[in-house]
Order: C-alpha cells, then structure tokens, then sequence
C-alpha cells in the first residue's frame, strides 16, 4: 500500500516538472520570438540601416532551466529616488526597489532591483557579469521582472536582452551599477551582437 502511494507522489512530482519546463521553455521561445519580430521591424528596431541587409535575427545562448533562478527578494523600504549613469549625458531617474538573494554555481549572489520612476513604472534588472564584454555585450543586459510573490521573485536570464545603444549609439542606456556585478558566467539570452 505504502509502495502504491509512493507512486503516485513520484508520479506527480514529475508530470509537474515536466508542465513547469514545458511552461518555461515555451516562455522563453515566447520572448525570442517577439524580440526577433521587434527587432525584424523596421518602425521598432533599434537596428542602424545598413544591418538590415544580412539580419536574419538575433543570436540567442540556448534555452536552460538552469538560468531561470528563484530568488528570495528582500524590499527596500523607503527607497531613495537617484541618478542611475547611462551610456549619454542624461541621467536616468530610479528608486532601489529590492535585492534578490540566490545561490548559483555554489555562489551566494545577490542582484538589486531597480524601479523606473519616469513614465511607466516597471521593475529593471540590469546586470554585468563574467561573460561581459566577450560573449556577451559589454554594457550590460537587462531583464524585465514581475513583481515578487510572497517573498520570492523569478529572474530569468534566458529572457536577458541587450540595452538598444548595442545596436546603434544614437540611444542613451542605463549602464547596470557596480553592485550589479555577478562574478559568475551567464551564457544565457540574447548574445552579443556582431
């Protein structure tokens, strides 16, 4: 009998992991798909002219569950309204939101997260980390985060996507802040553009 229920927990353990991958990995196609479309645009692309002759799309790290992190998220209470640097003179206005606490590759990270207090309000990722400047852009990438639930926030970085002044310097981007720095590589999300 003991064996019987066994079973059927294990049973559903793992039919519940195979939704929740299924979940994720169509969300992260979902995400490449329309920032392919975006980019594919010539009314909404951040592309410079002469790019559009050889692009067939961008070049994305391949999808891993790995990369998609569940954070413990601690609140800033009271946050300060700052100037975050961006790749111009103009200075970006934001308030710290929170820090994600998560342990990746046997490393205790942390990762704080920004809310953009110009136009519409929206929780922003921006990050560095080992793979900067190499496989990845040098400026940074960002990720756009859903509010936390009861404590936990989900950062995917298979849906990391490069600032538009990547693609064309005419944009003024945020540059991700020096606490920002993960000392780890992230091949995940959108690859440096060549």
């Amino acid at each position: 009998m003991k064996i019987k229920y066994l079973l059927i927990i294990l049973f559903v353990v793992v039919n519940c992991k195979k939704d929740n991958d299924a979940e994720f990995l169509k969300a992260a196609k979902k995400f490449q798909y329309k920032l392919n479309i975006e980019f594919l645009d010539k009314k909404s692309s951040p592309l410079k002219e002469e790019n559009f002759k050889q692009f067939k799309g961008l070049d994305y790290f391949p999808i891993q569950y790995k990369y998609r992190i569940k954070a413990n998220f601690m609140p800033t209470p009271n946050g300060k309204e700052f100037d975050m640097l961006t790749t111009t003179s103009r200075l970006a206005k934001y308030i710290k939101y929170g820090v994600a606490y998560f342990t990746f590759e046997d490393k205790n990270l942390k990762l704080s997260i920004y809310q953009n207090i110009e136009g519409v309000k929206h929780l922003f990722l921006p990050y560095f980390d080992k793979t900067s400047g190499k496989e990845n852009y040098s400026g940074g990438k960002y990720i756009e985060i859903n509010e936390p639930v009861d404590n936990i926030i989900i950062i995917d970085f298979n849906q990391s996507y490069n600032p538009y002044c990547a693609y064309n310097e005419k944009y003024s981007c945020p540059i991700p802040p020096d606490e920002n720095y993960l000392d780890v590589e992230i091949k995940a999300g959108v690859k440096k553009f060549h």
